[in-house]
């Protein structure tokens, strides 16, 4: 780790000459949170926080509505260093771990939820998925020019008709001199827009059903490879979501990631680290909306006083806040023992369910704590709720996660079959 992260505490400055740069700094505001992070976390923390109220808070209403690239936003938090906060500083990274990527995400997405989106793929699912299984002449062409904000990656998965039974693949792959040969449907690709390269998953021996899947890395634009319509979305619209159609796409013999046959196993792996981030995500959203809540409900008068004071918003408040919490403890324990390279498929599971259900459940209640003003566009409520509803569902729904956490709970009491 830098010598500098090792003092008390720092400041992520924008990049001179293409270097992060450090500075050390006191924080000038207490997080309620923090309680439970490093020193150095909290100033991380502390500084996302200023970073996402000056300059993606004021604009996350304008790109929701316009359902606008934040193109500017997306290269500030690459000057920031935050794209490469878990890749080696060898790499061009700054080396921190899982814990530091949690506490930035969630108060990136509480700015803006469509840029936590954006980060959340780019990071938790094709940084990642690079930075595991990536050689070095791999990681020198599609890893290290995607972490200054420039360039975006995406990750392509689901197909119109497999949804979470990633088995079912029916895009293929088949292997043709020094070329691969992709053909098929990528579906619900987040960033496919504006993506410059592409982590797609295929078929390449249907016999070996999960084992005959591999990973491959894909430029975008490549010949044989067009992008469907953007889709009109519910939420998160600033951040684009596309099919990748592939006919006869034929990319380099080496843009092979990994090993053949490999590429279940890399989904299900890059999966897990990518629910954290969405918890992380859910948690912003979550605090966001009670932010939203307690600011409103404290100005606005009804029977001689502010709503405040009324028991029927403090017990909301109350449940809010206990979600809230819950959700951030358990999504902090998935990334620390990630941190500590012990499996934590169970727990990535358990904090993106609760930070997901949290994010719906406060959103709802913040809403309804404004009443007809939550119901507008005048007030950001509404928009949270919008951009909750999504992390119940990608990346694994919350039925998904609950056979995840059963699975493995039922191996735990050594019950299984």
């Amino acid at each position: 780790m830098n010598p500098i992260l090792k003092k008390l505490g720092y400041s992520i400055l924008p990049r001179k000459s293409g270097q992060n740069v450090f500075k050390i700094v006191s924080s000038v505001r207490e997080i309620s949170n923090n309680y439970c992070l490093p020193q150095t976390h909290k100033i991380l923390q502390d500084t996302c926080r200023k970073f996402s109220d000056e300059q993606l808070r004021p604009v996350a209403g304008k790109i929701d509505k316009e359902h606008l690239f934040p193109k500017e936003q997306i290269k500030q938090i690459g000057d920031l260093g935050l794209f490469g906060l878990t890749v080696p500083e060898n790499e061009g990274g700054v080396g921190l771990d899982n814990l530091a990527y949690v506490t930035a995400m969630e108060e990136i997405s509480r700015g803006c939820a469509s840029c936590g989106t954006i980060m959340s793929v780019h990071c938790s699912l094709y940084i990642n998925a690079l930075q595991q299984f990536g050689n070095l002449e791999q990681k020198k062409k599609f890893l290290h020019p995607f972490i200054n904000g420039e360039r975006v990656g995406c990750f392509a998965l689901s197909e119109p008709g497999n949804g979470s039974d990633a088995v079912a693949a029916s895009t293929t792959a088949t292997l043709s001199g020094d070329s691969w040969i992709l053909n098929g449907t990528k579906a619900w690709v987040t960033n496919g827009y504006e993506a410059e390269a592409a982590v797609v998953f295929a078929t390449t021996d249907k016999s070996k059903k999960h084992k005959g899947i591999s990973c491959f890395i894909v430029p975008l634009p490549s010949e044989g490879l067009t992008r469907g319509k953007k889709e009109d979305k519910m939420g998160i619209r600033g951040s684009s979501t596309c099919n990748l159609i592939l006919e006869d796409c034929r990319i380099p013999k080496e843009n092979l990631l990994g090993k053949t046959g490999e590429g279940f196993k890399i989904a299900m792996m890059t999966l897990d680290s990518g629910r954290i981030g969405i918890a992380a995500q859910a948690l912003g959203i979550s605090q966001a909306a009670l932010d939203c809540a307690i600011h409103y409900a404290a100005q606005r008068k009804a029977f001689g006083s502010s709503i405040l004071n009324l028991q029927a918003i403090q017990l909301k408040l109350a449940e809010m806040e206990m979600r809230l919490e819950a959700a951030r403890l358990l999504t902090y324990k998935a990334a620390r023992l990630r941190d500590r390279g012990v499996n934590f498929t169970k727990e990535a599971s358990l904090a993106k369910l609760a930070a997901s259900e949290a994010a719906t459940f406060v959103s709802h209640q913040a809403i309804q704590i404004l009443g007809g003003m939550g119901y507008v566009t005048d007030m950001p409520a509404e928009r949270h709720y919008r951009d909750g509803r999504i992390t119940e569902i990608y990346a694994g729904t919350a039925e998904i996660q609950k056979l995840i956490i059963t699975e493995k709970l039922i191996k735990e009491y050594g019950l299984e079959s």
